[in-house]
């Protein structure tokens, strides 16, 4: 899905878990008639527990509540903690469930990955953070670095849309979602002009990516990123290194630690072409990098749930928000810029490519040139059943093996 713009928003920067979690569930707690909510990792430790309880409070109050969670990353989730909010009557679903007698997880393509919360049509978070107790400083100094956005205004309409649509994809009968009245909707008007963008694998395939696309050809003397997982197509590399060659100033923060060695692995591989094009590069070594935001020039930015590589744009279900806001620019300038200067982070310069070995070399460039046909490539890993809410609701009856992960 594909938004237009809308205009008169509000957006608000949220810093990891310590900021996200409780506003999202103070937004909850005032919910009145309708909770929305689609994550990638739900866990059943003190985040968990404090996201579900909140939950079952608005379902008390006769609040509409759905919840979509990936069948990957929530695999474990204990069937006991999902069997609590169904009983409270949360619809509760599970994007492609996992075999539980295999006890490990198989689908590791095309896996939900969105992180989004919608509540009474009125407020809306977006965002890399998923619920779980490592995205929160309180878990021990190797919690994730993460960002997510509080939206207020028309902008959250689209959303809202998107995730019935979503609910209703999943459904064998239609679904009768609440009807909102508008005195809900705060008269709050903001400076924001956002455009949600939503990536599957139908009509939707490289909008996300296009658009990232887009800012980079036309950005005049600024581009600066955070992500986690960097190993884009070749054209937004190649649109990074030609706006490096006319001028701007590219700035990429990526993982130095290795939450995922192929990943880095991956990104490694492209340090040569980066550095040669004069491109900023720095790994992150503080802690675990996970945000996926960006910047370019002085008024526009981006915020989701899309890492840059194969898996999230090609692969994978995800959302960003596109937001032309010069505060909202400033502010994920300013808390990048923080991270590069304030924490452990390692410059890849010309000393690593003086490091490189001929076969390294000629790795890298193999991988490159890999790249530009990847999304071709594609095609081959097999899709999704389109049964996939059949094995949804199947899931959801199925109450045998209380406390198996799913």
């Amino acid at each position: 899905m594909t938004s237009g713009w809308t205009s008169g928003n509000t957006i608000s920067l949220l810093e990891n878990g310590d900021e996200f979690f409780p506003r999202m569930i103070e937004a909850i707690d005032s919910s009145q008639k309708e909770v929305l909510l689609e994550t990638f990792i739900l866990l059943d430790d003190p985040v968990g527990r404090e996201v579900q309880k909140a939950l079952l409070r608005a379902a008390a109050r006769g609040v509409w509540v759905s919840v979509l969670v990936d069948g990957y990353g929530s695999h474990y989730l204990p069937q006991t903690f999902i069997d609590e909010l169904r009983d409270a009557g949360i619809r509760f679903d599970i994007y492609h469930p996992q075999p539980r007698w295999l006890r490990v997880r198989t689908n590791i393509f095309r896996r939900m990955h969105r992180k989004l919360v919608v509540v009474d049509g009125a407020v809306a978070f977006i965002g890399g953070i998923n619920l779980a107790h490592n995205h929160r400083s309180d878990f021990g100094p190797d919690f994730k670095q993460d960002y997510a956005a509080e939206i207020i205004g028309p902008g959250v309409a689209p959303i809202r849309a998107y995730i019935h649509e979503a609910i209703q994809h999943y459904s064998q009968s239609y679904v009768q979602f609440p009807e909102l009245r508008n005195d809900l909707k705060p008269a709050v008007k903001g400076e924001a002009k956002i455009r949600f963008l939503g990536r599957d694998n139908n009509k939707c395939k490289t909008n996300i990516e296009n658009e990232y696309l887009k800012r980079v050809r036309a950005s005049k003397h600024t581009i600066i990123m955070a992500n986690p997982y960097f190993f884009p197509g070749y054209r937004l590399l190649k649109g990074l290194r030609d706006a490096a060659r006319r001028g701007v100033k590219v700035c990429l923060l990526i993982q130095g630690k290795p939450g995922s060695p192929l990943a880095k692995f991956g990104a490694r591989l492209l340090y040569d072409f980066l550095v040669e094009s004069e491109v900023n590069v720095y790994e992150y070594w503080e802690r675990q990098l996970h945000a996926k935001i960006a910047a370019f020039d002085d008024e526009w930015a981006t915020i989701g749930s899309s890492n840059l590589d194969p898996l999230s744009l090609c692969l994978n279900l995800e959302a960003n928000v596109f937001v032309r806001d010069r505060a909202f620019n400033s502010l994920i300038q300013s808390r990048i810029q923080a991270l590069i200067d304030q924490s452990y982070v390692r410059q890849i310069d010309q000393s690593w490519i003086r490091r490189r070995t001929m076969l390294k070399g000629f790795t890298s460039f193999l991988v490159y040139h890999f790249l530009r046909h990847f999304p071709g490539l594609t095609g081959w890993v097999p899709p999704l059943s389109s049964k996939v809410g059949l094995a949804i609701r199947r899931a959801q009856s199925s109450k045998s093996d209380t406390g198996d992960g799913v």
